[in-house]
């Protein structure tokens, strides 16, 4: 990977380094619920099923569409058209906004437990959407962690 990619713009980076810009916070795999109305989208603490609520990691990443067939695969390309409902703490969202990266993101902390240290993670906050009635989701609906 070349030196500070992240400072690049999203569409130069290679695949390696796209994936790399990722911070583990786990809150792009929170169920949300758009309102048709007014488009405002509500977080909720009601997690994919292959989100690991201790890891933020998925659990089968590599392969989520076969089990997840909805999951958006984010791209350079789509960021502009997905960008509403991505986390505010996003670092996609923030360099396609042209902003730095937070200080506690692994590329420049170094750490890769430093965004739960940081509090912003939603490692053990979540709960897993089979245990929760689609028509139970407004329930859960909770604040961004920033």
């Amino acid at each position: 990977m070349r030196e500070k990619f992240w400072e690049l713009p999203l569409e130069s980076l290679d695949k390696t380094e796209w994936e790399a810009l990722c911070d583990g916070c786990g809150k792009c795999c929170l169920n949300k619920i758009e309102d048709e109305d007014t488009g405002e989208v509500a977080l909720t603490r009601v997690a994919c099923r292959l989100l690991d609520g201790a890891t933020c990691r998925c659990t089968k990443y590599e392969t989520r569409h076969k089990y997840v067939p909805e999951c958006i695969v984010l791209t350079p390309e789509k960021i502009a058209e997905t960008m509403y409902w991505l986390p505010e703490t996003c670092a996609y969202r923030l360099r396609a906004e042209g902003r730095p990266l937070y200080d506690w993101h692994h590329l420049i902390s170094g750490d890769w437990q430093a965004v739960h240290r940081a509090g912003v993670s939603m490692a053990g906050r979540t709960v897993p959407e089979t245990q929760v009635d689609d028509d139970d989701w407004e329930d859960h609906i909770i604040e961004e962690p920033v």
